[in-house]
């Protein structure tokens, strides 16, 4: 019986490192109920995967966790930069224990953040606003790669993804600007969902992923490259191949 390969993936660390560094939409869940989610007026994850997360002075997790560790999860969620009817591409969950830090400490922490990415709302911290740290036990990423638990040790050991920082803009400029070259793209799809709407869902190191979406459901593929590249010219001669470009293929 032949085992259908599947195309070469981001390894699960690196994908959750991607996700953490992207800073999408979070919730905070304390006690690991769903029923009280608490929307971070900012968070930030470190590489070693411990969260700084900043909450108003007067919310009751602020008191809570500062008379004691209080076990919480971050829920980090990775949406897609086009609109689609299904935005979330995956999800990073990063459970552990949540504490309130002292005002020496809560200077340090966003002096830290701002240097990584800086934000206005870091200037509310000790003026109306606190911070707290989220130190990791366990993290999970869950997207169409599949589900993976990690230790903070393996999240903290791999790198975001080398386009992170310039997905959105390059998947947006594709789907607004140049709908011909998703066309071309949509050759390499099974021929069972060329039918659909082919739309761009992100972008890699292995390779292009594509959502298609189908009156019933909807269907995300990935495209490998050839091999894994780094850089925007090794991306560029990647999308040139998948495209069917003849002078790339007389090149090489």
């Amino acid at each position: 019986m032949n085992e259908t390969r599947r195309p070469p993936a981001p390894h699960p660390a690196e994908r959750a490192r991607t996700i953490a560094a992207r800073g999408g939409r979070a919730a905070l869940l304390p006690s690991g109920g769903t029923e009280n989610r608490i929307t971070p007026v900012l968070h930030h994850v470190h590489p070693n995967g411990d969260a700084t997360i900043v909450l108003p002075d007067g919310h009751p997790l602020v008191e809570a966790a500062r008379e004691a560790e209080v076990t919480a999860m971050l829920e980090l969620a990775d949406q897609a930069p086009v609109q689609l009817r299904e935005p979330v591409r995956g999800l990073l969950w990063i459970t552990g224990w949540l504490r309130t830090l002292t005002p020496g400490e809560a200077r340090e922490a966003t002096i830290e953040v701002a240097e990584a990415r800086p934000d206005p709302r870091l200037l509310d911290v000790g003026h109306g606003a606190s911070a707290l740290r989220l130190s990791p036990a366990s993290l999970v990423v869950a997207d169409a790669e599949g589900t993976t638990s990690l230790r903070p040790e393996l999240f903290a050991q791999a790198e975001p993804d080398p386009f992170a920082a310039h997905e959105d803009h390059w998947l947006r400029h594709l789907e607004l600007s140049h709908r011909d070259v998703v066309g071309l793209l949509a050759q390499h799809l099974p021929t069972d969902l060329r039918g659909g709407h082919v739309r761009p869902l992100g972008l890699d190191r292995f390779g292009l992923r594509l959502r298609v979406e189908m009156a019933d459901e909807d269907h995300d593929v990935r495209i490998a490259f050839s091999r894994p590249v780094g850089t925007a010219q090794e991306l560029a001669v990647e999308l040139r191949r998948l495209m069917g470009c003849p002078f790339l293929a007389q090149r090489r």
